[in-house]
């Protein structure tokens, strides 16, 4: 079996499902080489992501969550300023923190009818054209419309700004070179209008509160706000994007599986929705960096080694779950960690599941007859996993 988890051409349709399937059963802490850097060790075990994932003593956050190193080796390459995903506990606490009342799960249902509401606006758009680009007009519309009304923003301006996202998380290789780094600079220099705007005028969004937050003592400098706002608007969404056009694709492959959940749809979402989190893993994968030697699995791991935690491999292990590579939405007690775990569980969990939730029974209930109209075309990166567009043809329902 060659081993590749690098190129983007092995996830052009998907995971490498082969190559985690193998790893697993032979060598599930993989040392595997990388051009023009020090290589890293592959991780596909639940068990082992698991341990990993929650030991930010042994494997740190720093200087960077992606496999390659930054050309700047201060904090992923932000000079002093780090964001919060690169810190390790108890800086990394301290930051999360500031935001974690946002994403509590009381404060999640809070936000519940107001998302809602936005996914009948969503397919109110569409509903009558019976066909759409699933992923630009509806998928990815969701999440970008939440996190810009959650920092205050025009929703056609969380649109655009989705867009940087997808580039950012574009493969170098396959788009015009610097084009990653000029679409974080584009965040910035939006996320600094925003600064400008929020403290002439504050208000009652999460912008405005981190602005006028503080961190021993001092409030948050233009970077480190920066840092935060690229977070938001990159991680906030990624999962509810690529669950909902993988999810729906997963759906009309198993008509089976689609027929049992549109029987009950109310009742067998929840299990349904996290078998498709399960089943589609949309994070592919996070690195950690050995703080010291240690032993993983039988290997080696020496300090200063690069340790990537593949969730998609760990999702599909037989050792976990029952007929993995079998889609059940009613699979009971499904510890899946597309979200990750320990310290650095996605914090936006419960919002996304909301978001999931509505748009899913918004769709499903409105739209019927789900056909592709020609290929998916998958996002060409080796760390966010989701289709980049997808043409179907529906009926109202």
């Amino acid at each position: 079996m060659q081993i590749d988890l690098l190129s983007p051409d092995r996830f052009a349709d998907g995971q490498p499902h082969d190559q985690f399937r193998w790893l697993r059963e032979h060598d599930p802490v993989h040392w595997h080489e990388e051009p023009g850097g020090k290589g890293f060790w592959a991780v596909t075990r639940h068990a082992d992501v698991w341990a990993v994932d929650r030991d930010f003593q042994t494997y740190s956050s720093e200087p960077t969550i992606m496999i390659s190193d930054p050309l700047n080796e201060q904090a992923g390459g932000f000079g002093p300023y780090k964001m919060m995903l690169m810190m390790d506990p108890p800086e990394h606490t301290q930051f999360r923190k500031l935001i974690r009342s946002e994403f509590t799960l009381p404060a999640a249902h809070v936000r519940e009818g107001r998302i809602q509401a936005l996914a009948r606006q969503i397919v109110d758009t569409v509903i009558d054209r019976g066909e759409c680009d699933f992923v630009g007009e509806v998928a990815g519309e969701m999440p970008s419309f939440v996190i810009a009304e959650l920092m205050g923003l025009p929703l056609d301006d969380g649109r655009e700004l989705y867009k940087l996202t997808e580039i950012i998380h574009t493969a170098p290789e396959a788009q015009a070179p610097g084009a990653g780094g000029q679409a974080v600079m584009k965040m910035f220099e939006y996320g600094s209008r925003v600064i400008a705007e929020k403290r002439a005028r504050p208000g009652d969004d999460l912008a405005s509160k981190l602005l006028a937050c503080e961190v021993d003592g001092r409030k948050l400098e233009d970077m480190e706000f920066l840092l935060f706002f690229l977070l938001l608007v990159d991680a906030g969404g990624d999962t509810t994007r690529n669950l909902l056009s993988g999810g729906l694709l997963a759906l009309m492959d198993n008509p089976d599986q689609f027929a049992w959940l549109m029987a009950d749809l109310p009742g067998r979402l929840p299990s349904a929705r996290e078998e498709l989190l399960r089943w589609t893993s949309p994070v592919i994968y996070m690195r950690r960096t050995a703080r010291r030697d240690a032993e993983l699995a039988g290997q080696n791991i020496r300090e200063g080694d690069k340790v990537v935690m593949y969730f998609g491999a760990a999702n599909r292990d037989p050792a976990k779950f029952d007929r993995p590579d079998t889609l059940d939405l009613s699979r009971p007690d499904n510890e899946h960690i597309a979200f990750g775990t320990g310290p650095h569980g996605c914090l936006g969990q419960h919002i996304a599941r909301i978001e999931i939730d509505a748009m899913l029974t918004e769709v499903l209930t409105r739209m019927t007859g789900f056909e592709l109209a020609g290929a998916p075309e998958w996002l060409p990166s080796n760390f966010i996993s989701g289709p980049k567009a997808m043409p179907v043809r529906f009926r109202p329902a």
